[in-house]
């Protein structure tokens, strides 16, 4: 054993030699100081041979957590797969936070009868892709309306131990990453002590929040008054695919016996140096046939008809012949004339797309057929209008919303349009038909323009949201009521 030029001993490679090692062995702490033949009694206890400790040391792993005791307190909560139950453990169930798929009347029914002390509405614009989903823009966008949310809920005297159980579900979704990478173009958040909801909307939304005794549901007005369907036929020589639409989406319709392209219906033989070809079996050609020698050989022409009366046939009899609804066609553009003129289908489309469909995908087909097709349901709204309009002289037209809130109430209204983003706020006992009105939301006030196009829908009448700029005289509502208030 050698020693350094202090004259102290040093111990061989593997020897225990001072308290940095005797940790790393996990050997006892305090060994400094021990004379040569101490050092030697230990060597042997607690070392096999100059590389290996013995086998009853016992040696932490290099790997072990030198935090213990602080992860608990520092580490994140698991957070929830997207489309699983959120649970926030803080005393909701399981469905505490539930995931609307969509709104029907019932639940609309529902929601819109919630009372409680507080309730909380957030409205999101969101986005599916691009940078702001990488960004994490709209987790950022909705913690900063987290926020504005309990300092007005503060500022308004609600309890602070009362905001936390009901913030939670926020907090939650907003820390959920997988959650934000599955958004669509809006998000709807509903809290209430023990109840909360969230929709994703497939359209854009004015990000606000809206704290009363009920929910504001206006902005969801879309999802239930939109009857927007129409078919979309994707044509080429090679395919006849066709999709099924309304304002959100749009999904492949299975049809059965469709052909698939010209030479499913026109089956071509080659002979020498002549083209022969025969129609099959089936469809609008049965039991023509053709050979092509002179001025008998058809051209590529009727081959198309051909095969585009096939598609009719097989469209009209499995899926067309029960259907109002307008059929719009995409594709390359000298098909379109060609199928318009055979289809027996008496709801064509005006509007088209026009190139090679293909190998394109199906939300951007949606996006430019929604957008070709937007003047037609646009004209919805304004037959709106005009009937408003056409009725100012009997006296059933207003834009009073002194007159139109109780009327919503009563179910006296038959149409109601209300500009987009209005409110309103007052307060309307029914029982007693008494109105108040605000220039600015006071206590207990709750907007007016939500209250009644929840009314009017529940009542039956038929309700437009209208972009401002188009609402009659520029008010913020009006109504065409059923008849005349005695």
């Amino acid at each position: 054993m050698g020693k350094d030029r202090d004259g102290k001993y040093i111990p061989p490679k593997g020897k225990p030699s001072g308290k940095g090692d005797e940790d790393e062995l996990g050997l006892h702490p305090n060994l400094e100081g021990t004379t040569l033949e101490q050092d030697g009694d230990i060597t042997q206890r607690y070392t096999e041979n100059e590389e290996k400790p013995a086998a009853n040391v016992r040696v932490l792993h290099p790997n072990r957590n030198v935090m213990k005791g602080e992860d608990e307190l520092s580490a994140p909560k698991p957070r929830p797969a997207a489309g699983a139950p959120f649970h926030s453990g803080k005393g909701l169930s399981p469905e505490g936070i539930t995931e609307l798929k969509s709104i029907d009347r019932e639940t609309f029914t529902e929601m819109s009868g919630h009372r409680a002390p507080w309730t909380i509405s957030l409205y999101l614009p969101t986005h599916s892709r691009g940078v702001e989903v990488n960004e994490q823009q709209d987790s950022i966008a909705l913690k900063h309306l987290v926020r504005q949310v309990e300092l007005a809920l503060l500022s308004n005297g609600a309890p602070r131990h009362e905001l936390g159980p009901l913030m939670e579900c926020a907090r939650i979704i907003v820390h959920d990453d997988q959650f934000w990478r599955n958004q669509r173009e809006g998000l709807a958040i509903f809290l209430a002590p023990g109840n909360c909801r969230f929709i994703r909307l497939p359209y854009p939304v004015k990000q606000e929040f809206y704290i009363n005794h009920t929910f504001y549901l206006s902005p969801l007005l879309p999802l239930l008054t939109a009857d927007e369907r129409f078919y979309l036929l994707a044509l080429s020589k090679h395919r006849a695919t066709l999709y099924e639409a309304d304002a959100w989406g749009m999904h492949e319709v299975e049809v059965p016996g469709m052909p698939e392209g010209v030479e499913d219906v026109v089956h071509f033989e080659e002979k020498d140096d002549q083209k022969l070809f025969r129609t099959s079996s089936s469809g609008a050609g049965q039991g023509a046939n053709y050979h092509g020698i002179g001025a008998g050989k058809p051209d590529d022409k009727a081959n198309i008809s051909m095969y585009l009366d096939e598609v009719d046939e097989t469209l009209w009899k499995e899926i067309l012949h029960t259907s109002n609804v307008p059929l719009m066609l995409a594709g390359v553009e000298y098909l379109h004339p060609i199928f318009r003129q055979r289809t027996k289908y008496r709801h064509m489309a005006d509007a088209a797309l026009t190139g090679n469909m293909e190998h394109v995908p199906v939300n951007d087909l949606f996006r430019s057929a929604r957008q070709a097709m937007e003047p037609y349901f646009c004209g919805k709204c304004d037959k709106a209008i005009e009937r408003f309009n056409n009725n100012t002289g009997n006296n059933l037209s207003t834009t009073d919303p002194a007159e139109i809130i109780p009327a919503c109430f009563y179910a006296r209204t038959a149409l109601l349009l209300v500009a987009e983003g209005a409110h309103l706020w007052g307060a309307f006992v029914k029982e007693t038909n008494q109105l108040q009105l605000h220039d600015q939301e006071q206590e207990g006030d709750e907007c007016m323009v939500n209250a009644a196009v929840t009314q009017a829908l529940l009542n039956g009448a038929e309700v437009h949201v209208v972009d401002p700029d188009k609402m009659p005289s520029g008010a913020v509502m009006a109504a065409v009521m059923r008849y005349q208030q005695i």
